[in-house]
């Protein structure tokens, strides 16, 4: 089993810590993983992706040139990534700040509010955990509480307090109906 994912969005929305979670998660239980992130000078507000590979067997390489799963979390990055989605792949859109619908019929498309679950929770910076719990939920890439372990590696000692309400965040994407 081999599962390659390209999360993408802007600056500031976690495109970049969700993909190191998610590669970290996997080393957690066992699998080979790569992470490679990629962002513009901006950080904040500019463009930024990540490639993540989890396998039963050793990977090859970190670059994804075409995904088993495309994430997008801004309108750019669907027009920029939803091709790269492998026919019979998953595509995952942030319905909240994304109108548009996929233009392709060959793939699997799950559209999830994330901006809006993430605000009733009180806190707009962990859509990345919402968006990742609907991806686990379709996957089972990796189990849930793997993830809330390894936000404390990817979160370090000074943000170990924002655990909690990422582990809601990842159990409210879990809940959503695809």
């Amino acid at each position: 089993m081999t599962e390659q994912v390209i999360i993408a969005g802007f600056g500031g929305q976690g495109v970049i810590s969700t993909g190191m979670t998610l590669a970290h998660a996997g080393m957690n239980e066992g699998k080979e993983v790569s992470w490679f992130p990629s962002y513009g000078a901006e950080m904040r507000g500019g463009t930024a992706n990540c490639c993540v590979v989890v396998s039963d067997e050793k990977v090859a390489s970190p670059i994804v040139n075409f995904a088993d799963t495309v994430i997008v979390m801004n309108k750019p990055s669907l027009i920029k990534f939803e091709s790269r989605v492998r026919p019979g792949g998953k595509l995952f859109i942030n319905s909240s700040l994304i109108d548009q619908k996929a233009s392709r019929d060959d793939i699997e498309v799950y559209y999830v509010p994330v901006n809006e679950i993430a605000a009733k929770l009180g806190n707009t910076r962990v859509i990345g955990m919402v968006m990742m719990g609907a991806y686990l939920k379709v996957t089972d890439l990796v189990k849930p509480e793997t993830m809330v372990k390894s936000l404390g590696y990817v979160l370090g000692e000074k943000k170990k307090g924002l655990i909690p309400i990422n582990e809601k965040a990842l159990a409210e994407g879990g809940k959503v109906e695809l």
